[in-house]
């Protein structure tokens, strides 16, 4: 099964929407609820990233029998310094975002500690790609 899902940066009434939607499909194919919740935990993650901090993207999901793969991409400034951003509390949300609760610094690290295979690419000015993998086992 594939899903796409169009994010917007900046509109976050509608951040959560797609791991939302995932959720509910995992659920009605009967996956195991813990390999849910790491799931819901990843793309939530990358998904208020990209409302946080790029100005589009889209969600990618490929559902196979073995496992889940998701694939974000964003069109935004790139991330200058992939490990820093890797490290737990490092954040370069604005202001306006962490009034909101969001930009604690814990989306990098949260996808990497609930994800079977976790990369990034980025461009500096241009945009960056997430690829998580998570197995149904």
């Amino acid at each position: 099964m594939h899903f796409e899902y169009k994010v917007e940066g900046g509109d976050f009434t509608l951040a959560g929407y797609a791991s939302s939607q995932i959720k509910k499909t995992l659920k009605q194919l009967g996956a195991d609820p813990a390999v849910i919740k790491r799931v819901v935990v990843a793309l939530y993650e990358a998904e208020v990233n990209i409302v946080a901090h790029a100005y589009r993207g889209v969600i990618y999901a490929d559902i196979q029998p073995g496992g889940i793969t998701l694939r974000l991409v964003d069109e935004g400034p790139g991330i200058p310094d992939v490990e820093m951003a890797m490290t737990k509390g490092f954040s370069t949300a604005s202001p306006q975002v962490r009034e909101m609760g969001f930009g604690a610094g814990m989306g990098l690290p949260n996808i990497s500690e609930n994800a079977d295979s976790f990369s990034i690419e980025t461009e500096i000015n241009k945009g960056t790609t997430l690829t998580i993998g998570i197995n149904f086992k």
